[in-house]
């Protein structure tokens, strides 16, 4: 008999989510994409992708595949019926019994037996294996569970897909707003090069920082083709998301980042047993395994199975037409069951058990690792929060001391080493801050596929 194992990881899922409201009215998972995802640009780039993603169309010739089983396990129920004829010839031995018999015939009878004797036939034959121990049902109802677990699978796919999307969007823009801080940061280096210069001249000032000015204007412009090439290489991966060759991505010239939801609703935890398409797939593959030990369970009883046929045969094709001398038929019946050297059989339910406690394990691993994750991306949120208002504290901190520092050189009451260590300083405070407004939309892009956002 199967091993049974208490389910206990279902059973025991918390009441609620921590550091979140436990009102299940409210839950981001339940919002569909497009009210989720306001971009316009971003939109379009998801609906792109829908349409043209190989991984996904992958999946969608998996589920026809799944549903054409079902069909065919569901076409066992019914009697097989093969219409068909044939032409034999055949001709005895003579000191066999038949050939003996033949001979005997043809010496007394009026119509002699031709030799060699052909024969032609036409008709029905049908076959059919009566389900009383119903595993043929099993088996459809597997295959059923089968089907709807690989329809789970395409919205996990889905889910995934348009998270990866949004995901590697909102990177962009944020590759875009860096740029554009790099210029920035460019302009100021050039500005405080012309001030060393002139500061040279009037010799407040030594060729050593008009040097290190350089230095540093000629390092800022090489980070701005690093980030160029990260903006090429992030747009080639949205391209490929979308199924299209290399071509610009379209998205808001202004550089600035997404607003951010005021606040995350999560729901309860038990939503995510219907909310999420892989803890649903766990589950579906986990009741086809189970139906798959039934079956093989029942491959040890007997099977009934009737065969028949019905049509015409003669030796002769003039005699075919002759009724009711050429008709035909047959009828049989047949018990059958494994008698001796079951090894077979019994090697085949132990492998339907494990396969069985493998699904079961999968399903309870899915679910534990469901409110993990969630967990962790509702406590990454919060301290991302906290993480983005302590760097723009100190990115308007140093953008008033740039100022202070950058006056304070010009009238020689300053080193020019202050003037690059502020210069250098603010620009990897504001380069930080949109690294961290970036990680806040990717985690609530991450929370949402969490809680099974997406796929609806």
């Amino acid at each position: 008999m199967p091993t049974v194992i208490k389910d206990e990881t279902k059973e025991n899922l918390p009441k609620n989510f921590a550091q979140s409201s436990n009102d299940e009215t409210k839950n981001i998972g339940n919002t569909p994409w497009k009210e989720f995802f306001t971009d316009v640009n971003l939109q379009k780039l998801i609906e792109t992708a829908l349409v043209n993603n190989q991984e996904l169309m992958k999946t969608y010739q998996e589920i026809e595949m799944a549903k054409s089983n079902v069909l065919y396990q569901k076409g066992k129920l019914s009697p097989f019926v093969n219409a068909g004829g044939s032409i034999g010839v055949k001709k005895a031995g003579r000191y066999t019994s038949e050939g003996a018999g033949d001979a005997s015939t043809n010496m007394e009878g009026d119509h002699p037996i031709p030799d060699p004797l052909f024969n032609y036939e036409g008709g029905l034959n049908a076959s059919w294996e009566i389900d009383i121990w119903k595993k043929l049902r099993d088996e459809k109802d597997a295959a059923v569970a089968h089907y709807l677990s690989t329809v789970e699978g395409k919205n996990f796919i889905l889910s995934n897909l348009i998270a990866e999307i949004a995901n590697n969007y909102y990177e962009l823009i944020a590759l875009d707003r860096q740029l554009d801080i790099i210029h920035q940061y460019i302009q100021i280096n050039e500005k405080a090069l012309e001030i060393a210069k002139i500061q040279k001249e009037a010799a407040a000032t030594t060729e050593l920082a008009v040097k290190k000015f350089e230095a540093e204007l000629a390092k800022s412009k090489a980070e701005e083709y690093v980030i160029k090439q990260d903006i090429t290489e992030k747009e080639n991966i949205i391209n490929a998301l979308t199924g299209r060759f290399p071509q610009n991505i379209e998205r808001s010239t202004e550089n600035m980042m997404p607003p951010l939801p005021e606040q995350i609703f999560t729901g309860i935890p038990s939503q995510l047993l219907e909310n999420r398409p892989d803890i649903r797939q766990a589950e579906y593959e986990l009741t086809a395994s189970k139906l798959d030990v039934e079956v093989a369970r029942k491959e040890f009883y007997p099977s009934l199975g009737i065969s028949a046929s019905l049509g015409l045969e003669a030796f002769k094709p003039n005699y075919l037409v002759k009724f009711p001398e050429s008709v035909a038929y047959h009828l049989a019946g047949e018990l059958a069951g494994p008698m001796i050297n079951k090894s077979a059989i019994k090697a085949n339910f132990q492998y339907a058990n494990a396969k069985q406690l493998e699904a079961l394990y999968e399903y309870d691993k899915t679910i534990l690792n469901a409110y993990l994750e969630v967990s962790t991306k509702m406590s990454k949120i919060k301290n991302l929060n906290q993480y983005y208002e302590l760097k723009n504290q100190e990115s308007k901190a140093l953008e008033k001391s740039i100022d202070i520092a950058q006056l304070l050189f010009k009238n020689s009451r300053a080193d020019y080493l202050e003037v690059l260590m502020n210069n250098r300083d603010l620009l990897d405070a504001k380069i930080e801050l949109v690294e961290a407004q970036k990680n806040q939309l990717t985690s609530v892009v991450e929370i949402y596929k969490s809680l099974g956002g997406g796929w609806k």
